[in-house]
């Protein structure tokens, strides 16, 4: 088994018209949080079945492939990675994972790749020990780590746990980047789905100073009237003299 193996699967997967428009979709364009990613045009579930097919790709491999320029390529191998570490039996065998993932955050460079893995992964192996990493990487000034770090709480939260969710969204509660925004707005959103009462508690004090598109992803599911009334609050907070 080989890198080039799996990446001759996926551009035979690739779909030219389907890779411009992911190059839209990902934001490639000089300036923008994508700039410079290139596309082969592979979906989602065929990169599973792919990295399903490759799951006993050595560390070597997985190296090749997240440093690839290609995006479909270092999905995979994450892909690979999270099935791999679902299935390993022993903590050390999962630290390699885990050692693995952080050592290459800088290759996790988009929404998706961070989304489709981190939590699985970083969140799961983080259940039961110390989050510092998490508020380290909230706090510093790396997009992609921020955003990990955000949606690492995914696992906590889906098992009842919020805290680290909540300290972790306060944190980045006015980022500029709406990648952040949205991030934050969507765990908020998720807590709230477990526990509303929770997410009302902390946006009381919050949603007036929150950018808008993170309090309209956190109040998506309230009801319209509740929607509307903590846009229009949020709306007057903007602006105090209108």
């Amino acid at each position: 088994m080989n890198s080039s193996d799996i990446v001759c699967e996926l551009k035979a997967a690739g779909n030219p018209e389907k890779a411009r428009h992911l190059s839209h979709f990902f934001k490639t364009g000089k300036g923008e949080y994508g700039e410079g990613d290139l596309f082969l045009g592979v979906t989602v579930p065929e990169q599973r079945n792919i990295a399903r097919k490759y799951h006993q790709a050595p560390p070597e491999v997985l190296e090749e492939l997240i440093i690839s320029p290609w995006h479909e390529c270092r999905l995979t191998a994450l892909l690979i990675l999270v099935y791999q570490f679902e299935h390993r039996k022993t903590k050390e065998e999962q630290e390699k994972c885990i050692d693995f993932y952080i050592t290459h955050t800088d290759y996790i460079n988009n929404w998706d790749l961070v989304d489709l893995s981190c939590y699985k992964i970083l969140g799961k192996w983080l259940a039961d020990k110390d989050r510092s990493l998490l508020y380290d990487w909230a706090r510093g000034n790396h997009l992609w780590k921020q955003r990990i770090a955000m949606v690492s709480c995914m696992h906590f939260i889906r098992q009842g746990d919020f805290k680290d969710g909540l300290d972790i969204a306060d944190i980045l509660l006015q980022h500029s980047h709406d990648l952040i925004q949205k991030a934050v707005g969507w765990l908020l959103r998720e807590i709230g789905k477990k526990d509303k009462q929770t997410l009302t508690d902390f946006l009381a004090k919050r949603y007036s100073r929150m950018p808008r598109t993170a309090l309209r992803y956190a109040i998506e599911r309230f009801p319209e009237e509740e929607r509307k009334s903590y846009l229009i609050r949020n709306f007057k907070s903007e602006r105090p003299n209108s």
